[in-house]
């Protein structure tokens, strides 16, 4: 079978642009946000859309795996760079609520019938999982952490503090979570 061609740098770049305009737009205007706003968020005309994205459901699957994507890469990247496996899972779980708290806008599409959501949460779970259990697994490792909490548990917990954090503006999902972080380290 032969190779996909590869998406010239410009539509790369435009497609790029389109899914951080639209993941902005959704986070404001939820995810019916008019395709002209998006449009002018991402400085392309609508027919772009329409060219990557034939239907809105595709924008969103799209705008959704896109945001998992960045989430999963920025685990390694963050261990790499970090100044320890603590810090490093600090900064990823402050990545991993903002990807949460953003996505409220995109919550009722992914619990509609569409077909075209019935995969994303697999996806989400089978990107995530294996990049918060690495972290937990090198915090753990270097002593800075207790080690009877596995990534989906602390994913969980990570999740249900988050859940609150449209419904009142004095609630800190944020606060929170780094309360839950700062739990895990060892005395």
């Amino acid at each position: 079978m032969p190779a996909l061609p590869r998406k010239r740098a410009d539509a790369r770049r435009n497609e790029e642009s389109l899914l951080e305009a639209a993941a902005a737009a959704f986070v404001v205007s939820g995810v019916n946000a008019p395709v002209r706003e998006i449009a002018a968020r991402a400085g392309v005309g609508v027919a772009t859309i329409y060219r990557h994205f034939p239907t809105r459901a595709d924008l969103i699957v799209a705008v959704y795996r896109h945001q998992v994507q960045a989430c999963a890469e920025a685990g390694p990247t963050l261990l790499a760079g970090s100044t320890s496996p603590h810090a490093a899972l600090g900064e990823w779980i402050d990545l991993f609520v903002d990807f949460l708290v953003t996505k409220h806008g995109l919550a009722g599409a992914l619990q509609s019938d569409d077909a075209a959501f019935q995969n994303l949460h697999a996806y989400f779970l089978d990107r995530l999982v294996p990049v918060c259990a690495e972290l937990l697994a090198a915090a753990g490792t270097a002593g800075e952490i207790r080690t009877d909490l596995d990534a989906l548990e602390l994913m969980w917990g990570v999740g249900n503090l988050c859940i609150g954090s449209g419904s009142d503006p004095r609630y800190d999902a944020r606060r929170l979570v780094d309360l839950l972080v700062a739990g895990l380290r060892l005395p």
